[in-house]
């Protein structure tokens, strides 16, 4: 079955396969309101990030890409599951999969499928059948994604088998009430290390922070590129022209909702460091930043990190989420962290067992 345009939808069991394209056609109003009412609702599931890849991505890939839209009996939009059917390498073997639609470009984290308490998932399983698919994979999900576990279980019941094993390690920070509350919950050196690097600064130079918006989306986004290659030597997040389309069409995107977070530190009024996060719920994401590597000895990183922190305890929010990587520039901050997650399931029959039993053997041989 091929994919229909959104005018020619067909049901499939009470489900409906379009291309992904008309699927964002709905616009942001139905896609964002199924994922604000998931039980785990991630950003990155947003109507905004799908949008912003397919601006992204090659042609050919976005016309690969569908979703299986979920409606209840009065027609609202339940639920929905962005997927692409991909070759991908499996244990060494070429496999036809189906994956996320946008895959791992620009590292999302914390995924679930988005739907309401109610939808009955039970119902996304002929469709997904309707494919030809040896192994579904769902990676990077939350520590606690409650739909794809759902979407599993009714999966087995038609004989399909699932595992999940973990991924990422994504540093998190439950905020205090003050500054001076969150400096207390760190080691006594630590926290002398974060004050004294703070007057250091401002002893040596006149320090402000400068916010980008979507008036001044450009000259932040430059600032950040810029700071970024050079903490990296051109060898960062910035090299893949996807990903950096990707977060650029997002990062508009929340600034043209006021969720960005764009800033930079300056010394003297001029750029040393950039720092790129957005909020979301009751959360502030971090998610790229920069430096010029000639303050290095000034400690700017990290006295950057703790002026975000801060601005997030006193704006109110709950959570500072460091996503991906437990790297030592995170985990100082903060000592506990969310796990992600990976599910594979193997499609029933024969052809589904001999991949089983490589993905088996793989887990013995490197167990």
């Amino acid at each position: 079955m091929g994919i229909v345009s959104f005018a020619e939808e067909r049901a499939v069991c009470g489900v409906t396969r379009v291309s992904l394209l008309d699927a964002l056609a709905l616009g942001p109003a139905p896609w964002d309101g199924v994922v604000t009412r998931s039980p785990a609702a991630s950003p990155f599931m947003s109507w905004a990030w799908h949008r912003a890849w397919a601006d992204a991505a090659a042609p050919a890939d976005v016309e690969a890409s569908e979703a299986l839209l979920l409606r209840g009996a009065d027609g609202n939009l339940q639920a929905l599951l962005p997927v692409a059917l991909r070759r991908v390498t499996f244990r060494r073997m070429p496999l036809a999969a189906l994956t996320w639609a946008v895959g791992d470009a620009g590292c999302p984290d914390h995924l679930d499928i988005p739907g309401v308490a109610e939808a009955d998932l039970d119902l996304l399983v002929p469709a997904l059948e309707a494919r030809p698919w040896r192994i579904l994979i769902l990676s990077n999900l939350a520590a606690l994604s409650p739909n794809a576990d759902r979407l599993c279980e009714a999966l087995a019941r038609r004989g399909h088998v699932a595992r999940r094993e973990p991924l990422w390690g994504c540093p998190r920070l439950e905020l205090p009430g003050s500054w001076e509350a969150y400096l207390a919950t760190l080691s006594p050196s630590r926290r002398q290390t974060v004050r004294r690097k703070e007057r250091s600064l401002s002893r040596r130079h006149r320090v402000t922070l400068t916010d980008y918006d979507e008036d001044t989306f450009e000259t932040g986004w430059r600032h950040l590129v810029r700071l970024h290659e050079e903490r990296w030597s051109n060898a960062g997040a910035f090299r893949d022209p996807l990903a950096v389309n990707l977060q650029e069409g997002f990062a508009r995107a929340n600034a043209a909702h006021g969720r960005l977070w764009l800033t930079t530190l300056d010394l003297d009024g001029v750029p040393a460091a950039a720092w790129y996060g957005f909020a979301s719920g009751d959360t502030v994401y971090f998610y790229q930043s920069g430096r010029d590597p000639k303050w290095e000895g000034e400690s700017v990183g990290l006295v950057m990190m703790g002026s975000m922190i801060r601005r997030a305890i006193e704006r109110g929010y709950r959570w500072f989420d460091f996503l991906r990587g437990e790297d030592s520039y995170k985990t100082h901050w903060t000592g506990t962290q969310r796990k992600t997650g990976e599910i594979v399931v193997f499609r029933s029959g024969w052809r589904g067992q001999w991949v089983r039993a490589l993905d088996w053997a793989a887990g013995i041989t490197h167990g």
